[in-house]
């Protein structure tokens, strides 16, 4: 490996605040992996990466917002865009209970396109108290953990924050000295991110790129829930992160793609995944390497018994292609989810608001409910 400075994924990247045309829409091929965070005030934030024309060396984050519900975005107000042959991907934004927007991205050296990891990887975050401003200034960057993260982390009762980060298991090159943090880990600061320390990992047989996410459930268990060749499996704690039951399938399905899940301000738990994706379907169109088939039948689902069972069924979009989700709740109890559709064609990143209510209901009934907004979006003319 080239560990020249300008190959080097662990040097911190500065932020490049008001980034020129090269970043914009018109010079994008294809987008996607989306996060999405509400400020107090209401102003949306959004996030996604980008740059060359996949996944590889020329890939960057970027970060726009919105101050009118998501009817119109900025152009990027920064972008992460690492030297040489350094990418930056699969970003996410979250508030913390202090109030401070986080913006988190992975770093990997990437010598050519298609070649995705390094073996390593790297958690890095920055951070802003000043996210109603339409041009927030962040802290410098800190490199948090080994691996990827793309989920929000989890604030535990303990008060301890619980972050999701993985080396993947399924990705080369494995690198021996790494061989203990390929699982899927949770990263815990217990000082409102001053500190970061790897607890423990859980061990979730065909599990894919990981991609998890960790619930709290009401009786003090962590529930930690992993993107697998099958659909999503499932891991317990009950000492807080530190040891993990042997994986099993979670029986909620999907086609070996990313999901959300998040308790709302109403304590329900939110699942947002690919629905009507029988299990088998999805493991035998992955083993022949159609990894990516049949993303589609985005759909919303409630839990008010922490995941035992599911209501509603709130369809978000029907079509091919759509992916990615991740998901933010304002204080007035609308949620946003934001997701990607066809990375390398339309480029399109959508959004769709809507309340409780519209999920149990299975249709949009609220007045400011909304599917199908486009948040960016690029035109190929590749068919």
């Amino acid at each position: 490996m080239n560990t020249a400075p300008e190959n080097d994924p662990l040097i911190p990247v500065p932020l490049t605040y008001s980034p020129g045309p090269e970043y914009g829409t018109a010079s994008r091929k294809f987008q996607g992996i989306p996060g999405i965070a509400i400020a107090p005030s209401g102003r949306l934030w959004a996030t996604w990466y980008g740059g060359g024309t996949g996944e590889g060396p020329d890939n960057y984050v970027l970060l726009v917002t919105s101050a009118d519900h998501g009817a119109t975005w900025s152009d990027p107000v920064a972008v992460v865009a690492p030297p040489g042959n350094v990418r930056s991907f699969d970003p996410t934004l979250w508030h913390d209970p202090m109030g401070r927007m986080w913006w988190i991205w992975s770093q990997s050296y990437s010598p050519k396109e298609g070649q995705i990891m390094d073996g390593r990887g790297g958690v890095w975050c920055v951070h802003t108290s000043e996210s109603d401003s339409p041009n927030p200034k962040f802290s410098a960057p800190q490199r948090i953990a080994n691996g990827v993260m793309m989920n929000k982390p989890t604030v535990l009762s303990s008060g301890e924050w619980a972050f999701p980060a993985a080396v993947w298991e399924h990705a080369k090159p494995h690198l021996e000295e790494f061989r203990a943090e390929r699982f899927s880990n949770i990263i815990v600061s217990p000082d409102q991110g001053r500190s970061f320390s790897r607890r423990g990992g859980a061990d979730i047989p065909e599990r894919s790129y990981d991609e998890h996410m960790i619930v709290e459930l009401r009786d003090g268990r962590l529930w930690m829930l992993v993107r697998t060749f099958y659909g999503i499996g499932q891991s317990f704690s009950s000492d807080r992160g530190r040891t993990w039951t042997p994986g099993e399938d979670s029986r909620l399905g999907g086609p070996n793609s990313r999901f959300f899940i998040r308790r709302l301000n109403s304590g329900r738990l939110l699942l947002v995944n690919h629905a009507d994706i029988p299990a088998a379907e999805a493991v035998t169109l992955c083993r022949e390497g159609k990894t990516w088939r049949p993303r589609k039948n985005l759909t919303a689902f409630l839990s008010d018994d922490d995941g035992k069972t599911w209501k509603g069924g709130l369809l978000l979009d029907e079509r091919d292609s759509v992916s990615y989700p991740d998901g933010a709740q304002d204080s007035n109890g609308l949620i946003r989810i934001i997701y990607d559709h066809e990375r390398y064609k339309e480029g399109d990143i959508l959004m769709a608001a809507f309340r409780e209510e519209d999920i149990l209901a299975g249709v949009c009934r609220s007045p400011d409910a909304k599917l199908r907004m486009i948040v960016n979006r690029f035109i190929t003319t590749a068919r």
